[in-house]
């Protein structure tokens, strides 16, 4: 590899800045995607691109360096200190990369053509990659809220639909599944954007049950589909990786089969008689607590539970429940996720 030369000094000092910089901000998004994602396809590429900025951070530009010198050398910027998220931080250091390298590119091209080369490819792939890792970001902490989520609302249609859910999610209901299944597609739209709005306002997942395009059309957190719905594969592919996944389960080898699939959540039941759906056989709290063996992934019972019932339920491990009248038929809705919440709280004896 030759060496490049350079004449001015000041352009030295300005590509080994830039190189700093650009090889900084990629170890931090590159040790996100290691430790924070898991994702060593994308590791791959960034230390690649480290490496391969690393051979043209010639000795050159290093002994050009003058940080005591330097006018901008400590300078922070308020904007520096609002990061309060994993995506900030990499949207930020990605941000920086893309500068950075774009100086490499503009002032390389005289001096060391090679460098400039270089930086320009990184620049247009990194471009690519860091949708890919922020909306891994996404789904990640879509998934960890997930995990944290105790009571899930099913709605049905009420005239006070919009009232009764933002009384809920008040009292604590960390996430809320769409269910329409008559009217219009222009009625579910207007009513899933209110819904969707609702949530993201009180910090909650937000859920439509069955329809995918209905799902990216309001930028749901996901969809959850019923066992006669498209296959997981199709749906993962549709929906992409960062949003959530739910698969409705009413036996144990049906609770085998989702967690071996790309889902992110199962339903079960019914546990109890329900009249939304009429025609089920009750499954049991016994195989609840069956399924909860057998499944790594968060199992929502469903199905006819109210907080009199609710007791043996917990008892047998189930953490994650999936209402309906519980919370929509309630005269005080409130109170009846208070009630919930207080019954899935205990612990289990």
């Amino acid at each position: 590899m030759d060496c490049p030369s350079c004449s001015d000094p000041r352009v030295a000092r300005l590509i080994d800045a830039n190189l700093d910089r650009a090889r900084e901000g990629l170890r931090v998004v590159e040790d996100w995607c290691r430790f924070g994602l898991e994702r060593e396809d994308l590791v791959v590429t960034l230390k690649d691109w480290r490496q391969r900025l690393g051979r043209r951070h010639h000795d050159l530009y290093k002994q050009s360096r003058s940080t005591a010198t330097d006018s901008g050398a400590g300078l922070e910027h308020p904007a520096q200190l609002d990061r309060h998220s994993p995506r900030q931080v990499v949207a930020a250091n990605c941000a920086r990369v893309q500068e950075a390298l774009r100086v490499l590119e503009e002032f390389g091209r005289s001096v060391d053509p090679e460098l400039a080369g270089e930086a320009a490819t990184i620049r247009y792939g990194l471009y690519d990659l860091e949708v890919s890792c922020l909306e891994a970001t996404q789904g990640g902490q879509r998934r960890s809220r997930l995990k944290d989520c105790r009571l899930c609302l099913i709605t049905t249609p009420c005239e006070d639909l919009l009232d009764r859910v933002a009384i809920a999610l008040r009292h604590g209901v960390a996430m809320v599944q769409f269910r329409h299944k008559d009217g219009s597609d222009h009625d579910r739209l207007t009513q899933a954007t209110a819904l969707r709005q609702l949530c993201n306002q009180h910090g909650a997942l937000f859920i439509v049950n069955d329809r995918i395009d209905l799902a990216l059309a309001v930028d749901a957190d996901g969809v959850h589909l019923g066992q006669d719905d498209l296959p997981t594969t199709i749906a993962r592919r549709l929906l992409g990786p960062e949003r959530l996944l739910g698969r409705s389960t009413h036996s144990l080898e049906q609770v085998r089969a989702a967690n071996s699939e790309d889902c992110d959540y199962l339903g079960l039941g019914p546990v109890h008689d329900t009249a939304v759906k009429p025609e089920r056989s009750p499954i049991g709290i016994e195989l609840v607590e069956e399924a909860l063996t057998l499944s790594s992934k968060p199992v929502f019972a469903i199905g006819g539970i109210h907080v009199s019932n609710l007791g043996p339920l917990t008892a047998s491990g189930c953490r994650h429940v999936a209402v309906i009248g519980a919370i929509m038929e309630a005269a005080d809705p409130g109170q009846a996720v208070r009630d919930l919440l207080d019954s899935l709280s205990q612990p289990v004896a």
